[in-house]
This record gives structure tokens, C-alpha cells and sequence, in this order.
């Protein structure tokens, strides 16, 4: 397992493959607060009208092909070495609208996003 950190007080870093905005990390606390998580594995799987579906899964054990991305202190994002090209740049956002939660991924590598905003393809 790789770990990558990001620090935004360090000049001239490169960017973090996988970030999350305030609102998701918040959620995500939410979340991990109720179980005995480590953290969150983002994936990918073949799937939808556009190709890919992103899966989100708790992690209690990372596994040997994870990429950490440690969010911060208390927030690990993992992320399976074969799909970190497809969400390099990824930030990871939590939207209410109405009545609506969501989790969002703004991906810059997906060319195309099917209508219901479920699947992408890179």
C-alpha cells in the first residue's frame, strides 16, 4: 500500500490525486464515527449508460494494491492502484438539494456523464 499526504501550508506541492471538499469530509466523519472503519475505498467498476460507475466502500483492512490518500488526521481515502488514472484529480463533494443528499465526484477526466449522472467515461 502507498500512502500519499498533502499539505496545504507546503509551497509548491504538487497537487493530491484525490481530494474532498469540506462538506464530504464532514459527511464522511458522520459516517466513520458509526463504524470501525479505517476509511473510505473509492472505485471503479464497468457499468451505466457511459462505461464506469464509481463504487464507495468503508475499509477496515486496506488492501495491498490501495493508494492512501490521507485527507486528513482522521479521513483515509483509498483508491486501488488501476484506478488512479481514471480518478486522478478527483475532488470528492457532498451536495443537498431539497430533500436530496448526495456524494459527487467532480472527475476532470470523465469526457462524458450519462443524463441521471450515475455513470462517466474517460
Amino acid at each position: 500500500m502507498t500512502i500519499e499526504t498533502f499539505d496545504p501550508k507546503a509551497g509548491n506541492q504538487q497537487q493530491p490525486q484525490v481530494s474532498m471538499t469540506e462538506s464530504a469530509m464532514a459527511h464522511v466523519r458522520k459516517l466513520l464515527a458509526n463504524s470501525n472503519a479505517q476509511g473510505v475505498r473509492i472505485g471503479v467498476k464497468k457499468s451505466g449508460c457511459s462505461g464506469f460507475k464509481y463504487e464507495i466502500e468503508f475499509v477496515t483492512t486496506p488492501l495491498a494494491e490501495d493508494t492512501c490518500f490521507q485527507v486528513t488526521d482522521d479521513i483515509a481515502l483509498y483508491v486501488p492502484t488501476e484506478y488512479l488514472a481514471m480518478v486522478e484529480g478527483t475532488e470528492v463533494d457532498f451536495t443537498t438539494e431539497g430533500l436530496n443528499s448526495t456524494i459527487k465526484f467532480n472527475n476532470p477526466n470523465a469526457k462524458d456523464l450519462c443524463g441521471c449522472g450515475e455513470s462517466f467515461s474517460v
